[in-house]
């Protein structure tokens, strides 16, 4: 492949004059190539891949068996519009996610482009099946960056700035997180305290929830907490949207999160991974709910791109076998174990939390008052990219570092991730503790 003629900064000199300045980059790089868990830069320089997309690249950059599906593809069929003329793929991973969501029970799946767009629909589907408007969502909780997508969102900045007036019908309560002192009991006090005050639960379409918040900092909902959920939405009729956006696809070591639970949603949300890096998104669900809408009401003139629909159905084929699962998983003991390391030798790191390789260390000012650290977090992450390692933030206070690498990652990799990231808090100045 050939090597831009121009160095980095010149390419940054002509992002910063012609890209919006509200379309932000976490790294001052500019990709030229990568492969699985490996990126480089126009200049040559290797990076460790720990973001992977954001949660995107589950079975790695450029695998053999996308590239293959979706070149055969491209030969064949690229976009006659879905909603113009049916085409095979599209059929076959409504199947395939159906099988895979539904476990035997009737399920049918609609396709968008982004996962905003699936939230979006999931809402749409919800009350046009419920007929009912409120919706309730969680704080930290981030859904996309569309109107309402951005409504649905629990944290301020830097998702609403000032784009408001925001939809009526949206109510956020806490979202379990143990380290903070929220109880799964305390937020279904909350919903309770909701319906009594706020909007009475038969003028409730829907509850959604991340069973792993991305965004909002990695907090995985306890397998109890979601239970107690989904038998209260089942006993006032309500419907229990699953956003498996960023976790799903392997990435909590089972191929969505909420099964840790052992529940099943009303409806699911996928994107992200689904495709190994091709843009689509879909909203599963039970078969008579999917059905509220009528002809016309679901679409998108991209939704289902051929192109996308292969490549998905490649990455579910990687995932048949169970090896990448229980790669998730070794490989997400691997991380958790080297973090905790070094949150013994360095104070700032507050809390080592996720499931399986979905994980992520909260950076803290002080361990006592646990009060978060925005600006030491930056600088590990920027330490880190001087290593040889990308990672970002996320959080509500941006003080949580979190580690996407593909579920293709050798222990190899996450063993050098780790000693990149030791040296990075050193330097950073995060400290150790005595």
């Amino acid at each position: 492949m050939p090597v831009p003629a121009e160095a980095t900064p010149a390419l940054l000199e002509r992002r910063a004059l012609n890209v919006a300045r509200g379309v932000a980059t976490a790294h001052p790089i500019v990709a030229a190539r990568a492969d699985g868990a490996e990126l480089w830069d126009v200049d040559g320089r290797r990076y460790l891949d720990f973001v992977g997309g954001i949660g995107v690249l589950n079975v790695g950059h450029n695998h053999p068996a996308v590239v293959a599906a979706v070149t055969a593809q491209l030969q064949a069929v690229t976009h006659p519009c879905f909603q113009v003329a049916a085409y095979e793929p599209y059929i076959a991973l409504a199947e395939a996610l159906n099988r895979l969501v539904g476990g035997g029970e009737p399920h049918k799946s609609a396709f968008f482009t982004s996962g905003a767009e699936a939230v979006e629909n999931a809402v749409k589907i919800a009350r046009a099946h419920t007929g009912r408007p409120g919706v309730v969502a969680f704080r930290g909780a981030f859904h996309g960056r569309t109107l309402l997508g951005v409504s649905l969102t629990g944290m301020s900045q830097p998702y609403k700035q000032n784009f408001g007036p925001f939809p009526s019908g949206i109510t956020h309560i806490p979202y379990p997180d143990p380290y903070r002192g929220v109880t799964g009991e305390m937020a279904l006090a909350a919903l309770e305290e909701v319906f009594a005050t706020e909007m009475a639960p038969d003028r409730v379409a829907a509850v959604i929830i991340e069973p792993v918040q991305g965004d909002g900092g990695f907090l995985a909902a306890p397998p109890e907490f979601l239970r107690a959920l989904r038998d209260l939405t089942e006993r006032h009729g309500i419907l229990l949207i699953a956003d498996e956006i960023q976790a799903g696809f392997g990435r909590t070591g089972t191929m969505f999160a909420h099964q840790h639970a052992g529940i099943r949603p009303d409806l699911v949300t996928v994107a992200k991974s689904l495709a190994g890096g091709f843009p689509i998104s879909g909203v599963v669900g039970r078969a008579a709910v999917m059905d509220a809408p009528t002809p016309g009401g679901l679409g998108g003139t991209y939704g289902g791109n051929a192109l996308a629909c292969a490549a998905a159905l490649a990455v579910i084929g990687l995932f048949e076998d169970g090896s990448l699962l229980e790669r998730a998983r070794s490989l997400g003991d691997q991380l958790r174990g080297g973090l905790l390391r070094l949150q013994r030798d360095h104070a700032c790191i507050g809390e080592v939390r996720g499931l399986g390789f979905m994980l992520a260390m909260e950076i803290v000012a002080d361990p006592a008052t646990k009060r978060p650290d925005a600006d030491l977090a930056q600088r590990i992450i920027d330490r880190a990219r001087d290593g040889g390692l990308l990672v970002i933030k996320c959080g509500v206070h941006r003080n949580v570092v979190r580690f996407l690498a593909p579920l293709v990652t050798t222990p190899s990799q996450v063993d050098e991730a780790l000693g990149i990231l030791d040296i990075a808090l050193s330097d950073a100045g995060a400290g150790t503790r005595t």
